[in-house]
């Protein structure tokens, strides 16, 4: 009879010293060390965000000038342990431990001067708990509180319990604090990636949405030459005399390979189109550009068109990627700026098509309008697929420009009858 192994067999189990040795290993790291921990500003507004720092500073200067020792020079070296601490935070509380000792057992100052002194020293706790993990900081405050207690009992360098008892309440309140704010601030940086991220999943998936719905309309395009492909193959035969058997045979082939990618593109279709949407409507083109204007005149916009060079025929995928742009570009106006005075121009070049769309600022000011927020990266979508560019943004004067250049080199039979 076979035997079961359980996933976990073979792996040895976590024991208590293995996580006192992980333990201690953490607080090497936290406190062990000269590694720099710069204090973060604050996400506040720009002139509030180093507001922390100062304080730190305002209660380094006060605590130097509260210690009353017959010299100010290690009041000073104490206190400015806390501005150390802004960056060095492991450094500065060993060095204050150590200025601590020294001017209690060396000054020996009165029990209000012993008082600051520890106070400074929470300080400094606490702006170490802000930086490290939560085991260290509490190791940290032990070892503070031990350290207060071994002066007490050395003789007469703590005048008082009372200074103990303080001090210790101090040292838990600077790791409580401390602990809840380094949690806040750590929450605050996980939910402003998550934030980030979900953001650029947002805009990821809003430009492969727009990606598709572009190449839904780009099938009847593509769609309309490879039935032109197989008419033609199939018709080329009886338009010649005699024709070999050769180029029958490869007609035909022609003819089925066309009829076969019409069919794969009718299968790519139906994965592109969404749910319910069974629309078989021709795709536009600038030739309905007229049609255009009439409905944006009616609902009470003013459009003046300008074109210049020789109007030519252009490519359907040009043409219709033109015909979104300017139809969304006249939806933006209409939706932010209702009533201004809006200009087409399209500008026939040898090799593409140049459009701009611009309008006057809107009096008075349209307020937030509803939208799907996807018209800006929809033009650009169509604009970059045929190799072109688009720019958009405001004017001087307060209105906004839509300015593309779409790639459409003539072709040679284009070239000899343009259209007029």
């Amino acid at each position: 009879m076979s035997q079961k192994t359980s996933p976990t067999a073979g792996r040895p189990m976590p024991t208590a010293a293995a996580n006192v040795a992980g333990g201690l290993r953490l607080v090497r790291a936290d406190l062990f060390t000269v590694r720099a921990r710069p204090m973060p500003p604050l996400a506040w507004p720009r002139w509030l965000r180093w507001l922390p720092h100062t304080l730190v500073c305002l209660a380094a200067a006060l605590a130097a000038t509260a210690t009353d020792t017959t010299t100010p020079v290690p009041a000073f070296a104490h206190a400015a342990m806390l501005v150390v601490a802004l960056r060095w935070p492991a450094p500065a509380w060993w060095l204050s431990m150590a200025v601590l000792t020294a001017i209690t057992l060396e000054y020996q100052p009165a029990l209000d001067s012993q008082l600051y002194a520890w106070m400074v020293h929470a300080g400094v706790l606490f702006l170490l708990t802000l930086r490290v993990r939560l085991l260290s900081s509490i190791t940290a405050a032990l070892l503070s509180a031990l350290l207060a207690v071994i002066l007490k009992l050395s003789g007469h360098a703590v005048e008082s319990w009372n200074v103990i008892i303080v001090s210790a309440v101090l040292f838990v309140l600077a790791v409580l604090v401390g602990s809840v704010a380094r949690g806040r601030r750590q929450d605050h940086a996980r939910l402003t990636e998550q934030i980030a991220a979900t953001a650029q999943e947002r805009a990821l998936r809003t430009v492969l949405e727009e990606r598709t719905r572009i190449a839904r309309e780009l099938h009847d395009v593509v769609a309309h030459h490879m039935s032109l492909i197989s008419i033609k193959a199939d018709a080329a035969p009886y338009r010649v005399q005699d024709p070999p058997s050769e180029l029958v045979t490869e007609l035909a082939s022609i003819r089925a390979t066309a009829l076969e990618g019409l069919a794969e593109l009718s299968h790519l279709l139906g994965l592109l189109r969404s749910d319910g949407d069974d629309s078989t409507t021709p795709q536009p083109s600038l030739a309905q550009l007229d049609a255009l204007l009439a409905s944006v005149r009616a609902a009470g916009l003013v459009v003046t068109v300008r074109i210049e060079g020789t109007v030519r025929p252009l490519s359907p995928g040009v043409g219709l990627s033109a015909y979104r742009i300017v139809q969304e570009a006249l939806s933006n106006v209409l939706r932010h700026a209702p009533g201004a005075e809006t200009t087409i121009e399209l500008t026939y070049a040898r090799d593409a098509l140049h459009l701009r769309v611009l309008n006057a600022p809107a009096v008075p000011q349209a307020g937030p309008s509803p939208g799907s927020g996807h018209g800006l990266t929809g033009m650009r979508e169509r604009a970059a697929m045929l190799g072109g560019d688009l720019v958009t943004g405001p004017t001087p004067g307060g209105g906004y420009e839509v300015t593309a250049t779409l790639p459409d080199p003539i072709s040679p039979i284009a070239g000899k009858e343009p259209r007029k």
